[in-house]
């Protein structure tokens, strides 16, 4: 009777919401103990092995002391804290004066250096994760990977919360120092072998979702691939409600920042410089700052894009196909190979505005290996092996080009396009421009001219041939003129403030429907702002930057 009473009792406080009391787990490589109870500051456990062992439950903490290294890998797979009481994983100082120092892991020889799998309501903060290279694997199984951070779905089911904040990943490679690639596998699509990755987002499995993924404020450096990559293979937008926010990302051998298949979206205050870096043999050495496929309702705005690099691609941020609703503004472009704007084909209702760019598309198709040319602005109809279609509806506004005399611009438009907008831009190159076909895989052919629903008009262009008149589309209103900018050539976007304000203030024309277009852009065509922060008075100015106290 009493073991009855017992488990009704049981039945009841589940039911009516009872939680068990959380617990914090501690970790010290250094003094622990995998025997301890790891409950207490001072009786730690010793291992991650130990950690991936337990059982958590909502609330929980595990605590990995700072300044000290642990190797291996941090496995967590059905681990599901909840909205109220998330599990949070974290390192925590042995004393007050290292408040802001990170736990390592060192996952040298192992595939990842932390696995969420299958996981919701769980946080990463503060810890220091590589993966230089180690135990030898089978390099006929294509898919292996070494990466940072994996967070995976694998099973059916609807999983959310996974926030990871002031990581530290770096080093992540697959490969021992010294591996050589070949000379071919830099113009594969996206890499043949096997690679290190930084952190990945990945759903391989139909019928699994995942809901609210922030990452911010994490620095992911030196990396053999992409920096941050988000991947759904299987339901089309399976990953969704993503903020990837003040995040530094550096010398990456791929891209660094890349999503697929993702939703609603926000990119915003990133620093991305040098992806594409080829200044370690095990890299890919190609890579946009950031790229988009098949992915829809993406706001890409305030970040930095510098320095891309490779013999393709390398823009500092492209728009791959099947998108839709991708905008980019206010963003800062310099000195990325492949170029500024980039819009490939299938996709709809994407823009670029109020953006600066500053010396991109500089790459020379034949030298150095390269077999794309840089390009200041793209619109192709490449997707894949299906036959050349769009881009559809690109809207391109308020933007700030300056060209070097150095620099020969290019600019290439696929005949198949339908509905452009081009206005209120500012077009200072200073050597010269030439129109080019596309030179994707499957490069565009010479074709007579048949883009419907355009709207051409309003740009500021340092000289007439800024605009070569072989592109199949010409300004209906161009102006001619200089900016005379602050500082042109300069790296901050204040280099750019226009001097000359009679070309520039209240010359711009207001922003419209692109010709049957009922959708424009899904957040709205008006811009409050400009660039800096400024408030857009009256119509707007030329370019990117709205000029203030102008008598």
């Amino acid at each position: 009777m009493r073991i009855i009473v017992h488990i009704t009792l049981l039945v009841l406080l589940i039911s009516s919401g009872f939680e068990v009391t959380a617990k914090t787990y501690y970790v010290n490589s250094k003094i622990g103990n995998d025997d301890n109870t790891g409950t207490r500051i001072y009786s730690p456990f010793k291992s991650l092995d130990k950690l991936s062992s337990l059982n958590f439950y909502p609330g929980d903490s595990l605590l990995l002391v700072s300044d000290c290294t642990f190797y291996g890998s941090l496995e967590l797979r059905d681990v599901h804290g909840s909205q109220k009481r998330p599990i949070v994983i974290a390192s925590y100082p042995i004393d007050n004066t290292r408040n802001n120092q990170r736990a390592n892991i060192d996952a040298k020889g192992n595939l990842n250096g932390i696995l969420l799998e299958n996981c919701s309501f769980v946080e990463f903060e503060n810890i220091s994760i590589s993966a230089n290279g180690g135990a030898s694997y089978d390099r006929n199984e294509k898919e292996l990977m070494r990466c940072g951070v994996l967070v995976m779905l694998s099973k059916r089911g609807s999983y959310e919360h996974i926030y990871l904040k002031n990581l530290l990943v770096n080093d992540v490679f697959f490969e021992e120092k010294g591996f050589l690639r070949g000379v071919n596998e830099v113009k594969t699509a996206n890499g043949s072998q096997n690679y290190g990755w930084g952190i990945r987002f990945i759903n391989t499995c139909e019928g699994a979702f995942m809901n609210g993924i922030k990452i911010e404020g994490c620095v992911v450096k030196n990396i053999a691939h992409t920096g941050i990559k988000l991947t759904s293979k299987t339901e089309k937008h399976s990953l969704r409600n993503i903020e990837i926010k003040n995040n530094t990302v550096l010398e990456t051998g791929g891209p660094g920042i890349q999503m697929s298949g993702v939703e609603n979206v926000l990119v915003r205050n990133n620093f991305i410089n040098y992806s594409g870096s080829n200044n370690d043999s095990r890299k890919w050495g190609r890579g946009s700052c950031l790229w988009t496929w098949g992915s829809n309702e993406v706001l890409i705005e305030k970040n930095h894009f510098l320095n891309a690099k490779g013999p393709g691609d390398s823009a500092g941020a492209h728009i791959d196909y099947n998108c839709k609703n991708i905008v980019l503004q206010y963003n800062f472009s310099a000195n990325n190979a492949g170029g500024f704007c980039e819009i490939l084909g299938n996709n709809y209702n994407c823009a670029y505005r109020y953006n600066i760019s500053v010396n991109d598309g500089y790459r020379v198709k034949g030298e150095n290996g390269a077999f794309q040319e840089g390009k200041i602005f793209w619109l192709s109809g490449y997707n894949g092996k299906r036959k050349r279609s769009g881009p559809f509806n690109t809207y391109f506004y308020n933007n700030t080009i300056y060209v070097n005399k150095a620099i020969k611009a290019n600019i290439a438009i696929d005949n198949g396009a339908s509905g452009i907008f081009i206005a209120n831009n500012i077009f200072c190159i200073e050597g010269e421009t030439n129109a080019v076909l596309g030179d994707q895989y499957n490069p565009e052919k010479e074709s007579e001219t048949n883009i419907e629903n355009l709207v051409f008009q309003n740009n500021l262009y340092l000289k007439q041939s800024n605009w070569p008149k072989e592109l199949p589309i010409q300004d209906e209103q161009g102006v001619i003129g200089s900016p005379d900018f602050m500082n042109a050539g300069g790296d901050q976007i204040e280099d750019y403030i226009p001097i000359h304000a009679k070309l520039i203030k209240n010359k711009g024309m207001e922003i419209f429907n692109i010709p049957n277009d009922s959708i424009g852009l899904s957040i709205g065509l008006k811009v409050e702002y400009d660039i800096l922060g400024n408030k857009i008075k009256g119509l707007p100015d030329m370019g990117a930057i709205e000029l203030k106290n102008i008598r």
